[in-house]
Protein backbone atom coordinates (compact mmCIF):
# COMPACT_ATOMS: atom_id res chain seq x y z
CA UNK A 1 0.00 0.00 0.00
CA UNK A 2 1.67 3.31 -1.09
CA UNK A 3 2.72 5.07 1.75
CA UNK A 4 1.89 8.24 -0.64
CA UNK A 5 -2.08 7.67 0.39
CA UNK A 6 -1.58 7.41 4.34
CA UNK A 7 0.85 10.54 4.25
CA UNK A 8 -1.94 12.67 2.23
CA UNK A 9 -5.09 11.20 4.42
CA UNK A 10 -2.96 11.83 8.01
CA UNK A 11 -2.33 15.42 6.16
CA UNK A 12 -5.77 16.14 5.78
CA UNK A 13 -6.60 15.18 8.91
CA UNK A 14 -3.72 16.89 11.19
CA UNK A 15 -4.77 20.05 8.86
CA UNK A 16 -8.91 20.28 9.51
CA UNK A 17 -9.46 18.25 12.79
CA UNK A 18 -6.21 18.42 15.37
CA UNK A 19 -6.05 21.67 16.54
CA UNK A 20 -3.80 20.80 19.64
CA UNK A 21 -0.36 20.97 20.30
CA UNK A 22 0.38 17.26 19.65
CA UNK A 23 -1.03 16.99 16.46
CA UNK A 24 1.21 14.46 15.38
CA UNK A 25 0.90 12.13 18.40
CA UNK A 26 -2.71 10.33 16.57
CA UNK A 27 -1.10 6.74 15.70
CA UNK A 28 -2.49 5.24 12.61
CA UNK A 29 -5.18 2.93 14.09
CA UNK A 30 -6.68 5.89 17.04
CA UNK A 31 -9.97 5.76 16.33
CA UNK A 32 -10.90 9.69 15.27
CA UNK A 33 -14.30 8.84 16.84
CA UNK A 34 -13.49 7.93 19.92
CA UNK A 35 -11.24 10.63 20.37
CA UNK A 36 -13.32 13.18 19.57
CA UNK A 37 -11.32 14.20 16.66
CA UNK A 38 -13.87 14.10 13.87
CA UNK A 39 -17.83 13.81 14.09
CA UNK A 40 -20.43 13.54 11.75
CA UNK A 41 -20.13 16.64 9.62
CA UNK A 42 -16.00 15.88 9.70
CA UNK A 43 -17.03 12.12 8.08
CA UNK A 44 -18.73 14.45 5.55
CA UNK A 45 -15.52 16.75 4.67
CA UNK A 46 -13.40 13.67 4.98
CA UNK A 47 -15.53 11.77 2.68
CA UNK A 48 -15.41 15.10 0.26
CA UNK A 49 -11.47 14.78 0.26
CA UNK A 50 -10.88 11.30 -0.47
CA UNK A 51 -13.39 11.95 -3.68
CA UNK A 52 -11.44 14.93 -5.03
CA UNK A 53 -8.51 13.75 -4.02
CA UNK A 54 -8.65 9.89 -5.45
CA UNK A 55 -11.13 10.38 -7.45
CA UNK A 56 -13.18 8.41 -5.89
CA UNK A 57 -17.20 7.46 -5.49
CA UNK A 58 -18.20 6.70 -2.07
CA UNK A 59 -21.39 5.21 -1.39
CA UNK A 60 -24.09 6.34 1.28
CA UNK A 61 -23.46 2.59 2.38
CA UNK A 62 -19.45 2.79 2.50
CA UNK A 63 -19.89 5.74 5.18
CA UNK A 64 -19.28 3.52 7.87
CA UNK A 65 -16.85 3.68 10.81
CA UNK A 66 -15.38 0.53 9.73
CA UNK A 67 -13.81 2.46 6.75
CA UNK A 68 -13.66 5.63 8.08
CA UNK A 69 -12.51 5.25 11.80
CA UNK A 70 -8.76 5.37 11.64
CA UNK A 71 -5.94 6.43 9.63
CA UNK A 72 -5.43 3.18 9.08
CA UNK A 73 -8.48 2.11 7.63
CA UNK A 74 -9.01 4.61 5.82
CA UNK A 75 -6.35 4.08 3.98
CA UNK A 76 -7.45 0.62 3.38
CA UNK A 77 -10.53 1.44 2.32
CA UNK A 78 -8.94 4.06 -0.11
CA UNK A 79 -6.92 1.27 -1.59
CA UNK A 80 -9.59 -0.86 -2.24
CA UNK A 81 -11.47 1.64 -4.23
CA UNK A 82 -8.13 2.34 -6.17
CA UNK A 83 -8.47 -1.51 -6.67
CA UNK A 84 -11.71 -1.83 -7.48
CA UNK A 85 -11.69 1.10 -9.65
CA UNK A 86 -8.89 -0.18 -11.96
CA UNK A 87 -10.56 -3.83 -12.22
CA UNK A 88 -13.52 -2.25 -13.33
Amino acid sequence: MPALHRDKIRAFIRDNFLFREDRDAIADSDSLLDAGLIDSTGILELVAFLEAEFGLAIADADIVPENLDSIERIDAFVATKLHTSAAA
